[in-house]
């Protein structure tokens, strides 16, 4: 599955309409490539890596990438929870394109993804930095203040129509 959001089409973002965005298989040969942008944007800057149990976990989870021309600029994991539940986590956008609309494009993407895929309930931890993007994107905070992986985060959901 390969789209471009509706919201893209409609001009609401900045970049150029080379913009896409599709569902890989961990066995794709552009997930290396995913792999090495979660490393460089969220998980490096934290002294962390993945050991192969961290990845081999995900190997039934949604892997969302998005595509500038041929360059892979952003991506996200989306992990079945229970039932219409569906867990967003790992998203990354290249450091230079971001604030550009390309995560709210994605974002909106995957949203469609789970939909179309029998979800209606997207969950989330975010980072507290980026509480206020998702925010705007219709999400709400659902928990008090935690630590994972070091740093503070807010648990967030939106029902899905």
């Amino acid at each position: 599955m390969s789209i471009v959001s509706e919201k893209w089409r409609e001009g609401e973002f900045s970049l150029d309409e080379q913009l896409r965005f599709e569902a890989i298989s961990p066995d794709a040969e552009e997930y290396p490539q995913m792999i090495d942008l979660r490393l460089r944007i969220l998980r490096h800057p934290l002294g962390l890596g993945f050991t192969p149990e961290d990845l081999a976990a995900e190997r039934e989870d949604f892997h969302i990438v998005g595509y500038l021309g041929r360059r892979l600029v952003a991506c996200l994991l989306l992990c079945p929870q229970s039932g219409e539940r569906l867990k967003m986590r790992q998203v990354a956008v290249e450091e230079d394109l971001q604030g550009r609309g390309m995560g709210s494009a994605m974002v909106i993407f995957s949203e469609a993804f789970a939909i179309e895929k029998g979800f209606s309930e997207m969950v989330l931890n975010a980072r507290e930095l980026v509480v206020p993007f998702y925010e705007r994107l219709g999400y709400e905070v659902m928990s008090e203040r935690f630590i994972e992986v070091t740093i503070p985060h807010f648990t967030m959901q939106k029902r899905l129509s």
